[in-house]
């Protein structure tokens, strides 16, 4: 089936070059692409500087997509995908002991994939899953907190194979003056709703990665769907 991607970008990008980028972003080495182009437009501006929202058609027939939002995988998949790529502060003996325990027990061979399709761990979902590992919220807050400020997907190609299947069809400009606005806004809203409606409202009969750690839970524990 063939798609429509953007990429946000200072700079007009016709042929992404395979294997080339940042290996610490949330999934590894990838080109890293959203379906909507609003976020595109919020994600290639800066406060001062404009920017552009590369349009690409993808064929993604016979590829592999590892979807992180499919309800096979879990949350804890995706946080244990993001331990091994970003870095995590981690100022306790409990926070290094749940990194190791994730590792450990929800790692999931996401290399393979020619692509990933996942949550967008910018400051504000960086923040939640770091509050998690910390064991400051639970599982339920962790999983509500995704959903705050709508901060949306991102489609990440991994394989020259995915490469391949890209296609620029033109590019639009993004004016910082209007998007960069935006963005904030999002963002915002995002921590706004996560410290009022979330982060100080434990729930009886929450789970928190002390008791996932001593109850040795596993990906297919029903508890954590």
């Amino acid at each position: 089936m063939e798609i429509t991607l953007y990429h946000g970008s200072d700079h007009i990008i016709e042929k992404p070059v395979f294997g080339y980028g940042k290996s610490y972003n949330d999934y590894g080495l990838g080109f890293y692409c959203t379906q909507n182009l609003s976020l595109a437009k919020e994600w290639a501006v800066g406060k001062n500087q404009d920017g552009y929202a590369n349009v690409y058609t993808f064929d993604d027939a016979g590829l592999q997509i590892l979807n992180l939002n499919a309800p096979e995988i879990g949350l804890l998949h995706w946080l244990a995908i993001l331990l091994q790529n970003r870095t995590f502060d981690a100022p306790s003996a409990l926070a290094w002991e749940a990194k190791n325990y994730l590792l450990a027990h929800f790692a999931i061979d996401y290399e393979t994939a020619d692509a990933i399709i996942g949550y967008r761990a910018d400051d504000s979902y960086f923040s939640v899953a770091q509050d998690f590992i910390n064991g400051t919220i639970s599982y339920r807050q962790l999983g509500n907190a995704m959903h705050l400020g709508n901060l949306g997907e991102q489609f990440v190609l991994k394989s020259e194979l995915a490469f391949d299947r890209l296609q620029f069809v033109k590019y639009e400009i993004a004016s910082h003056q209007e998007w960069f606005a935006q963005k904030m806004q999002r963002d915002r809203k995002a921590r706004r709703d996560y410290f009022s409606l979330e982060r100080n409202r434990r729930q009886r009969g929450d789970i928190y990665i002390t008791q996932i750690m001593d109850e040795e839970m596993q990906s297919n524990d029903p508890r954590l769907r």
